[in-house]
């Protein structure tokens, strides 16, 4: 499998600054962040499968309007995978009629453009040449999940935003066998920190304790940094970590595994 960031980002404001949102081969996105408006409109007609780990705006932004660019290039739904939580604030918030088209019901109820698909931690779905998706529980302010990407030859682990004390998290990530990468959020800085607690999310006094519970050997990326803080955050993550050397992911990355 191949992956290819399209968005890693905690914010906008910037030149090539993009929220969260990951193309993996050519037809599965993992969130759906702002980096998806940079897919032209034949790449975005070949996704069949997005992969949500929670609802917030900068991980979901772009998916309205990705299903409206492509209402005409598609035969077959668009799966949308994600718990009840991310699918219910998506029926309620965005694809009812008043912010956007509920294309769960357009062109008919029959033959949707969109067919919502409830995953549960731990449930692996198999998107065919030995590739699967499960989604593993993490904390955060709203339902959300981690993702487990295998290839059937290596293992990349996204583990969305979480906000710290993922026991369960950690527990599933240590028994993957084939573990070749590790893609983890680190939103603040550490002079954030009260910040990163109150809204759960990682900063690098807490993503240095969180990955002391890491008991595989993999390459390490940082995501989700805040674009005028990143390089202070990625200087105090370096110092937090020692020996781990993480590399902070990048816009247009590939990463095969």
């Amino acid at each position: 499998m191949k992956l290819r960031v399209l968005g890693c980002s905690g914010g906008i404001g910037a030149p090539r600054l993009r929220t969260t949102s990951m193309l993996v081969d050519c037809d599965i996105l993992i969130d759906a962040g702002t980096g998806v408006t940079d897919l032209d409109i034949a790449e975005l007609a070949a996704i069949d499968h997005v992969f949500l780990t929670h609802a917030h705006l900068d991980h979901i932004a772009a998916l309205p309007l990705m299903l409206e660019a492509v209402a005409d290039r598609r035969s077959q739904p668009v799966n949308v995978y994600a718990d009840d939580g991310v699918i219910a604030a998506l029926q309620q918030h965005i694809f009812n009629w008043e912010i956007w088209p509920d294309f769960s019901t357009v062109p008919s109820r029959s033959a949707p453009l969109l067919r919502y698909c409830k995953l549960s931690p731990g449930e692996t779905i198999s998107l065919g040449q030995g590739r699967s998706v499960t989604p593993i529980p993490v904390t955060h302010t709203v339902p959300a999940v981690a993702y487990h990407l295998d290839s059937g030859r290596g293992s990349l682990v996204f583990s969305g935003d979480m906000g710290g004390g993922e026991r369960a998290f950690w527990n599933v990530v240590n028994a993957i066998e084939n573990l070749r990468h590790l893609i983890i959020e680190c939103a603040f800085s550490n002079s954030d920190a009260s910040l990163a607690k109150l809204s759960r999310h990682l900063y690098p006094g807490l993503l240095a304790q969180e990955l002391g519970k890491l008991e595989r050997a993999c390459e390490i990326h940082i995501t989700h940094l805040k674009g005028d803080q990143s390089a202070i955050t990625m200087r105090e993550i370096q110092i937090a970590l020692g020996g781990l050397q993480p590399h902070m992911l990048q816009n247009d990355q590939e990463i095969e595994f």
